[in-house]
């Protein structure tokens, strides 16, 4: 089907998109509208955590949608309370709150923290965020945020959200004051050019917020679901947080979000928080389905051994192109350019024939990648492959 014959104009404009329609998606591939396959690198942005259209989510979909979809959240449902358990099971967890999306459960976590404050530290309310950090859309997480500009576009911003400098301890103690109720922090922050916190930061900061009664946040929306390698980015550094947010990898492709937190900080009550959507059972289904894959030791073994692969090769193509190496955890990674060359990069991979490859340019200077977890060597061999003769097209 050719593209004009797709009625795009019906979609509000938010982003400039290439003129193909993909139309079915299996593993690490996609396929658009002219029958064209690409090799995709994106993944939904670290979305689709078992690859496109797995197997487990296609029966979890079709066994829960015989079953029941969503009977509201005024009611408990079986894997509702399946999912929560094990959350809380595999993490320092004791509470879950489902919400649909990561700016959703970031949100959550910034009411639960407020509202603690309320409770605990004399209306303390503040949370320190960082440079680079990315938490979501909506008012507040773009406030939240640190993305250049983002605090004035939908003007006036929501105040609260002093920021700190990433892997400066220093920069963050200045901030505390008798305001404070919590530090907010990506584990890798991804949007801001796939940057770890280092292990020695989380670990100060975590001594930090328990030295002035504060909690400490982590917005696990990308790195949470075996994408470090671990279970979850925090497991990393050896600390417990007291709340963190989940969503893209908890639901493989589909709409499913989670905050967590310890039971101490769980000071909800009735009309507090809520949504039509939490919890439902179509949704945690999969959920189900995809923790019980991702959550095996043998699978989070594979990802930890493909992401040291990654890095290894990544490394190599930086020092044969005289590039500025690489960075990140597990199968989150990026590729450090050294020049503004990344949108070029991405389009000439994705007009390759006979297939393309679909890459993720967060800054100009940089490539991030995040393949499904389940991403093969062969896979990942394929992409170095094209991607060093389009280095060799653009440098000769």
């Amino acid at each position: 089907m050719e593209f004009s014959q797709y009625n795009v104009n019906s979609l509000m404009y938010i982003t400039p998109r290439p003129e193909i329609v993909f139309t079915e998606g299996r593993g690490m591939w996609l396929t658009d509208n002219n029958g064209k396959r690409y090799l995709d690198y994106l993944q939904g942005w670290a979305v689709n955590c078992l690859g496109h259209c797995p197997a487990v989510i296609h029966e979890a979909l079709v066994a829960q949608s015989q079953k029941l979809l969503n009977p509201s959240p005024a009611f408990y449902n079986a894997p509702m309370v399946e999912l929560a358990t094990m959350l809380t099971q595999q993490s320092c967890f004791d509470r879950v709150f489902f919400t649909n999306s990561g700016a959703e459960a970031n949100e959550g976590a910034v009411k639960l923290a407020r509202k603690w404050g309320q409770l605990n530290k004399n209306g303390a309310y503040e949370i320190i965020t960082f440079d680079h950090s990315f938490h979501g859309r909506t008012l507040a997480m773009m406030s939240a945020s640190g993305k250049p500009g983002w605090d004035t576009i939908f003007a006036p911003q929501v105040t609260g959200f002093p920021k700190a400098d990433l892997n400066d301890i220093a920069s963050v103690e200045k901030l505390i004051t008798d305001k404070t109720v919590g530090i907010m922090l990506e584990p890798v922050q991804g949007e801001g050019g796939v940057i770890p916190a280092a292990r020695e930061f989380m670990q100060a900061l975590r001594a930090l917020t328990k030295k002035h009664g504060i909690l400490l946040i982590v917005d696990e929306v990308q790195t949470g679901m075996g994408r470090t390698g671990e279970l979850f980015g925090y497991q990393l550094s050896g600390i417990e947080p007291d709340i963190m947010t989940l969503a893209k990898g908890i639901g493989g492709g589909v709409p499913l979000g989670a905050l967590l937190c310890r039971e101490e900080v769980a000071c909800f009550v009735p009309g507090d928080q809520g949504g039509t959507y939490n919890g439902a059972p179509l949704m945690t289904a999969v959920g189900i389905a995809v923790l019980k894959t991702v959550g095996q030791p043998e699978f989070l073994a594979a990802v930890k051994e493909n992401g040291a692969y990654l890095s290894q090769q990544l490394t190599k193509l930086s020092d044969d192109f005289g590039l500025q190496g690489e960075r990140g955890e597990g199968l989150l990674r990026a590729l450090k350019l050294g020049q503004p060359i990344g949108a070029q990069i991405v389009e000439i991979a994705r007009n390759m024939e006979p297939f393309g490859l679909l890459l993720n340019s967060p800054r100009p200077d940089l490539l991030r990648f995040m393949p499904a977890l389940n991403v093969s060597k062969e896979e990942i061999d394929q992409m170095l492959t094209m991607l060093r003769e389009i280095l060799a097209q653009i440098k000769k």
